[in-house]
């Protein structure tokens, strides 16, 4: 009987040893579950938000941009084709970019001062600050983008050599364009300007004319339109591009991508001051000076638009 008992009580014991040995078991797979969650969560907490890589700038927490839309003012062509392929590097975010197309100077800073869009991209620094001078706002660059050179295109004349007396030269009517257009002529030795007009030249600076030719001020977006009821027409890059000109194969001049001009009126992105550090921008300023831009650029412009990064 004896023996009996100690034999069920040995079985009872091996029992509880067994079940004891099973929950520490159970126990020690659970913590090493646990532990190995909260380094994966640890580990996915650091690389949250972290894009590399072309267009992306890595101090920018862009998990925290998820689902942002940036309304952004363009000009139709080079600026909104330029955007299309930075909202392409930016939809990898979760960023949605949208463009507003405007086909004057005037509409894009508007809204980007009133706070309809986020930031607009049409213009160069020179017109910004004369812009702001004229009308009060306040907006600012945040990145350089692209050059534009201007060109001189034939309308009823089809060489410099063959202008005539009195023949007319249509150039744009904006105060930072129009120096820039008679400087170019100037440099083809078609007038000369008083050099204390600087950037603010105007046809009233002319001061010699040998072929007494008319300058015809007119809004840039005119310009293409008209060529052919003026014998030559100085036309900036974006509206010579929009009308399916080519600066290095149509323009009988143009300014050169390495001159002074090219730093003195790079086309920029430009939204309302205050915004310059808002990651939002910060990430599209990346996208846009991206080596894909870089090549869309050079790929589809054939030198009417110059890369500047």
């Amino acid at each position: 009987m004896k023996k009996l008992i100690s034999a069920a009580l040995a079985a009872v014991l091996a029992l509880s040893l067994a079940a004891c040995g099973q929950d520490t078991s159970s126990s020690a797979a659970s913590d090493t579950t646990a532990d190995a969650s909260q380094g994966s969560q640890t580990a996915s907490d650091e690389t949250a938000g972290t894009f590399t890589g072309d267009g992306f700038d890595e101090s920018i927490d862009y998990a925290s941009l998820n689902g942002t839309t940036i309304k952004v003012a363009a000009s139709p062509t080079p600026h909104a084709e330029i955007l299309a392929v930075a909202g392409d590097i930016l939809a990898q975010a979760g960023i949605k970019l949208e463009v507003v197309e405007f086909t004057d100077y005037v509409q894009p800073n508007m809204v980007t001062e009133s706070g309809e869009v986020d930031a607009n991209y049409f213009q160069h620094q020179d017109y910004l600050n004369n812009f702001n001078e004229e009308n009060g706002t306040h907006l600012v660059s945040v990145a350089e983008i692209h050059y534009e050179p201007l060109g001189l295109y034939p309308g009823k004349t089809k060489s410099i050599d063959e202008l005539a007396d009195g023949a007319k030269i249509s150039v744009p009517n904006d105060t930072s364009n129009e120096a820039r257009a008679l400087q170019l002529l100037a440099a083809q030795g078609l007038i000369e300007l008083d050099p204390d007009a600087g950037l603010t030249a105007t046809k009233n600076d002319i001061t010699s004319n040998p072929k007494n030719l008319e300058i015809v001020e007119m809004e840039a977006a005119q310009l293409p339109r008209t060529l052919a009821d003026v014998d030559m027409a100085v036309i900036n890059g974006n509206y010579a591009t929009q009308a399916g000109f080519s600066s290095a194969k149509d323009a009988l001049a143009a300014e050169s991508a390495d001159s002074e001009a090219a730093q003195i009126y790079p086309n920029v992105l430009v939204v309302k001051e205050g915004r310059e550090s808002d990651p939002a921008i910060l990430a599209l300023a990346a996208a846009l000076q991206s080596d894909a831009v870089r090549s869309f650029i050079d790929e589809n412009f054939g030198g009417a638009v110059v890369p500047l990064f």
